[in-house]
């Protein structure tokens, strides 16, 4: 990296005084095999350790590369890295402010290098999403003929904030979202690590759950509400940062809620007894529990699911589609934006018209089936088509619904046993209502077949 005056006064302030510097700088990694979580982007032969010189002999570089992940999962820590362990030339952009004045004095400086002192350029060029089609051109042919190996990152879909060109001259690496299991380490490194709070303070569990609720997966937020909470521990001559002095640092108060325990099911029971209810305040309340305690977008939008179809079902047929449109844009989109696809999906049920006629039919058809009462099936729905059913009399005197008016042809299709049991009683509940009508009106034609079989 070439620093200048300000950027070397204010490197050589930070290794005088570490406390200076906020915690989250102070803990970034200086290797690769520090780095938290992205393991799948660090394995041996990885473009991203070929960038910092391991295996990058031969006549095959080093790539350009796009990191492209969520804010706070190590994009700039990666560079970073990258910058302190590389014997390249190391320079860095941010495209918040700068231009293509500023990328076109970095390549001319990087073709002076590599030509007059044979040194490779490496340019770290942050947000490059916000860079205008013009700005992007700007960079093609240093990525082309390699004057600068580039590490673009980006918090947006690359395939619609990047001009194609620039990106198939490039390796696009997805950054996985951090688990509680990387930011525990995260934090446990920086309450022991000299660099960090070097064992000045330490952190309980209950401390730690709600810490980790706090960062939602963001590493430098963790290490943020962790320097507030111990500066509030240490100002009181404590060293431990209870769970009452973080929700004092961080303003953010803990939720009663344990992912693992009985809380995780209580909340989610009255989440889904509060829609099958109708209250549509009560169901936002625990869903706003549950968003708050970190709880999985995914589990919610599975139960919301479940209740779509246990709850609702014909009386409204949206609803399902609406709970499984609900959990792909979970998938999709995550925190903090999925909590508003959840609110949305959690409101439509809610107000939905209910009915458990679907639930209660595949139950007690269930039922029949584990007591024995599962008969032959009748010989004219038999299978057909092999060589030899003919003379087993299967398909024997079955009719066509489609060659009938209206579709429906009057015959037995229940095995002995179970033939006339109804099993499906649907409600006159919203849409149900007209499959009540339909249901009655293809029974009527139903009976027309030999034989009532069992009693209703």
């Amino acid at each position: 990296m070439e620093p200048d005056l300000f950027t070397a006064a204010a490197e050589d302030r930070q290794e005088k005084d570490p406390a200076g510097s906020p915690l989250a700088v102070r803990m970034r990694p200086r290797t690769l095999d520090e780095v938290v979580g992205q393991q799948h982007l660090l394995k041996p032969g990885s473009p991203l350790r070929r960038l910092v010189g391991e295996g990058s002999g031969g006549p095959a570089g080093p790539s350009s590369v796009f990191l492209w992940g969520p804010p706070g999962i190590g994009k700039t820590t990666l560079a970073y890295v990258v910058s302190q362990a590389t014997n390249k030339r190391f320079v860095e952009l941010s495209a918040i402010t700068a231009g293509v004045k500023e990328v076109r004095a970095v390549i001319d400086g990087a073709r002076r290098a590599s030509g007059g002192f044979g040194k490779e350029t490496v340019l770290f060029l942050d947000e490059i999403h916000r860079f205008s089609k013009a700005q992007q051109d700007s960079l093609l042919p240093a990525v082309e003929n390699r004057w600068v190996t580039l590490i673009a990152a980006t918090t947006e879909n690359p395939y619609f904030s990047v001009i194609s060109p620039l990106l198939s001259r490039s390796l696009l690496l997805t950054l996985e979202p951090l688990t509680d299991d990387d930011l525990r380490g995260l934090l446990r490194r920086a309450l022991t690590d000299a660099r960090g709070l070097a064992g000045a303070v330490t952190l309980p569990e209950d401390t730690e759950a709600h810490l980790l609720r706090i960062a939602g997966g963001d590493a430098r937020r963790a290490l943020t509400a962790l320097e507030a909470g111990a500066g509030s521990a240490l100002a009181k001559g404590e060293k431990e940062i209870t769970l009452q002095t973080l929700e004092e640092s961080v303003d953010r108060a803990a939720v009663k809620y344990d992912r693992d325990g009985d809380q995780h099911y209580d909340v989610a029971s009255a989440l889904i007894k509060s829609i099958r209810g109708s209250d549509v305040d009560a169901a936002l309340h625990y869903l706003a529990r549950m968003i708050e305690a970190g709880e999985d977008p995914r589990f919610i939008a599975r139960r919301l699911m479940i209740s779509a179809s246990e709850d609702i079902g014909l009386a409204d047929p949206s609803a399902l589609q609406t709970a499984v449109a609900a959990a792909q844009a979970v998938a999709l989109i995550g925190f903090p934006e999925a909590r508003i696809t959840l609110s949305q999906a959690t409101i439509a049920l809610a107000l939905a018209p209910k009915s458990n006629a679907a639930y209660t039919a595949i139950d007690a058809a269930l039922a029949d089936v584990r007591a024995g009462r599962a008969g032959a099936v009748p010989p004219h729905l038999r299978d057909s088509h092999y060589k030899g059913a003919q003379k087993l009399g299967h398909g024997q005197g079955y009719q066509y619904p489609h060659d009938l008016p209206g579709g429906i042809a009057a015959q037995q299709y229940a095995p002995d046993e179970v033939h006339g049991r109804r099993y499906y009683e649907p409600t006159r509940h919203g849409a149900e209502a007209r499959y009540a009508d339909v249901a009655e009106r293809v029974r009527a034609r139903l009976r027309g077949a030999a034989g009532e079989g069992v009693a209703e």
